[in-house]
């Protein structure tokens, strides 16, 4: 029998935003939650995502926004994921969201966006529900 593929997960930081700490941590709790971790580390433009997240062959995408970019940043992304034929990789959003802005962004193809003081384990959650792990054949 194929034994489960491990949850692959691209934690990065698009943008001038040079804080990174959440991004840490969340990285340390999908990885604490038994899923591969891939983090790019900051100023990275929609370009160098996508291209890690296919590379990586990464089954989410998680952007950690602090600049207000959100809406312009999340935009490219999705088209160049639409591009590279990708639209199945999930991609969540954690960061500072305004509420009006949300309606927008999931409209657009964000599955779920997380805001500060959401728990841990609510991400996580949310990850393994949404996002059809493969399976490695031995």
């Amino acid at each position: 029998m194929p034994a489960p593929h491990p949850i692959r997960v691209l934690v990065a930081k698009p943008g001038l935003d040079g804080h990174d700490r959440g991004a840490k941590v969340i990285a340390r709790a999908l990885r604490d939650a038994g899923m591969e971790v891939i983090y790019t580390g900051l100023r990275q433009t929609p370009e160098m995502i996508v291209s890690a997240a296919i590379q990586e062959d990464v089954d989410c995408i998680g952007l950690s926004i602090l600049s207000g970019a959100h809406n312009t940043i999340v935009a490219r992304v999705l088209t160049l994921l639409q591009e590279a034929h990708a639209e199945d990789i999930l991609l969540v959003l954690g960061g500072t969201i305004p509420a009006h802005d949300i309606p927008h962004l999931t409209e657009m193809g964000v599955a779920a966006i997380f805001g500060p003081g959401t728990p841990l384990d609510a991400t996580v959650t949310f990850i393994r529900d949404h996002i059809k792990p493969r399976t490695l054949s031995l």
